[in-house]
């Protein structure tokens, strides 16, 4: 790695950059690094035994990036929506190192930590209202997990409902909410009782409709397998949702699917839990993506974003409905890290402090404004679509057909890379979809960079060969 890009970085503070691309990426270095984790890493663990080559991060900064052979890179993903408040925050090193100098661990359930309780009381005050009650985790998959076995234990009844191109983690309890068929296929047996209904994927609407004037197809038939008595659907407990589908190709659905939702659960006294692991904390340019949707649910699931980078999440619930819980019935040793408790409280500060989330609304609006500006002369961007920050292009070969075009969105990636520009949350239900969700605090320089960026590699992968 250059060594003047390294102490650049590392003496000041929030540097601003634009790419700087010295050797082609994936370059030599990373190439070696992924030899050497090839022969040791399990090979579900990344691509590197399918011969997939990673760019191997050395340094971030701010909305930087800085890969071990020296080139620097805009990133517009943010580390999969975890760097809300920016990669590496002065702040937020300083809070983790002042209390790692002091005490790094607190033994879960029976020792907790004043930084603990300070996060559980911030958490209560921010949460949406009435959800004062919070547990905190490590991951988004342990607080999904919590969040269904609240509903549970709230209910007494088993089932979960979850949505088709929902992604709620891959631990067991979590997979069993996952949608997609690859992660969940060889686990069918230990997976608890979940049903899988449409969700409301307009562009590609699973009842051949057009919105509006399906009426809410996919809400109507959500209420009529949770109402019907020969749907062969009963005893549950709870619905879990992502506000706006992750996973699944950044889906925003209608304002009305998701409050019909919310009606049919109050009416059938079912658990509305909203997966905001993703969501939470600005990236939709509200605090939470709820908000969009004047909704307010029984149980919010919080992750990525909420430490900016250090390993943390949290489940957000009503005091009644945390109380069904037993001492000691969900712990873990790591449980409230005082470490990422203080990581936490740093990086809701910034996003507080530096009004993140009105900022997360003005970029997310400038992005996709320019996107749709750019659309009528790039045949291969079908839909454009997003809240805030949390911006996607689904790729398609053509926009009448709305044929998935895979080959020629990760073109497109590979062609972004090559610029400078990070924009690899690539994936979608089709793996069609350029997923993107910049750190918070990216400058307008370096945004409308990126823009013109994806300009130029959509005309690139367009070009006749």
């Amino acid at each position: 790695m250059n060594q003047s890009v390294s102490r650049r970085f590392e003496t000041d503070g929030l540097v601003s950059q634009l790419p700087s691309i010295r050797v082609p990426p994936p370059g030599p270095i990373s190439r070696e690094l992924g030899k050497r984790l090839g022969t040791h890493e399990s090979p579900n663990a990344s691509g590197v035994s399918v011969g997939e080559v990673p760019v191997f991060w050395e340094q971030t900064r701010g909305a930087n990036i800085v890969d071990a052979d020296g080139n620097v890179y805009v990133d517009l993903t943010a580390g999969f929506c975890v760097a809300v408040a920016g990669h590496s925050h002065p702040k937020i090193v300083a809070a983790i190192a002042e209390q790692a100098a002091a005490m790094m661990h607190a033994q879960g359930g029976a020792n907790p930590s004043r930084r603990r309780v300070e996060l559980v009381e911030r958490l209560s005050q921010l949460a949406p209202p009435g959800l004062t009650s919070v547990h905190v985790s490590n991951t988004g998959a342990e607080s999904t997990e919590m969040a269904m076995k609240t509903a549970r234990l709230y209910t007494g009844k088993p089932i979960i409902v979850a949505f088709e191109g929902g992604f709620h983690g891959k631990t067991l309890g979590a997979l069993s909410a996952t949608a997609q068929n690859y992660y969940r296929e060889a686990f069918l047996a230990e997976l608890p009782a979940t049903i899988h209904l449409p969700y409301a994927y307009c562009y590609r609407c699973p009842f051949g409709l057009k919105y509006p004037s399906c009426d809410i197809a996919c809400g109507k038939y959500f209420e009529h397998v949770l109402t019907s008595p020969d749907s062969g659907v009963t005893g549950v407990a709870g619905v879990i949702l992502e506000p706006v589908q992750g996973h699944g190709g950044w889906i925003v659905p209608p304002r009305e699917f998701i409050q019909i939702v919310r009606r049919v659960c109050n009416e059938r006294g079912i658990v509305f839990i909203a997966d905001e692991v993703i969501t939470g904390f600005g990236r939709t340019g509200k605090r939470f993506a709820t908000e969009h949707f004047d909704v307010v649910p029984d149980v919010v699931a919080v992750g990525k974003g909420l430490a900016s980078g250090f390993p943390i999440s949290a489940m957000l619930t009503r005091p009644e409905m945390s109380a069904v819980w037993k001492p000691m019935q969900h712990t873990s040793t790591f449980m409230g890290n005082p470490v990422g408790a203080a990581a936490a409280l740093a990086s809701l500060d910034i996003i507080e402090k530096e009004n993140l989330v009105q900022r997360s609304a003005e970029l997310g609006a400038h992005l996709k404004d320019a996107l749709v500006e750019m659309q009528p002369k790039h045949p291969l961007m079908g839909d454009i679509r997003g809240l805030g920050t949390m911006v996607g292009i689904e790729v398609v070969k053509d926009r009448g057909t709305r044929e998935p075009a895979s080959k020629e969105g990760r073109r497109v990636v590979d062609e972004m890379l090559k610029r400078g520009v990070m924009a690899t949350n690539y994936g979608g239900t089709y793996h069609n979809v350029i997923k993107m969700s910049p750190p918070l605090i990216i400058t307008l320089e370096q945004l409308n960079y990126g823009i013109e960026v994806i300009d130029e590699s959509f005309a690139a992968v367009e070009k006749p060969r």
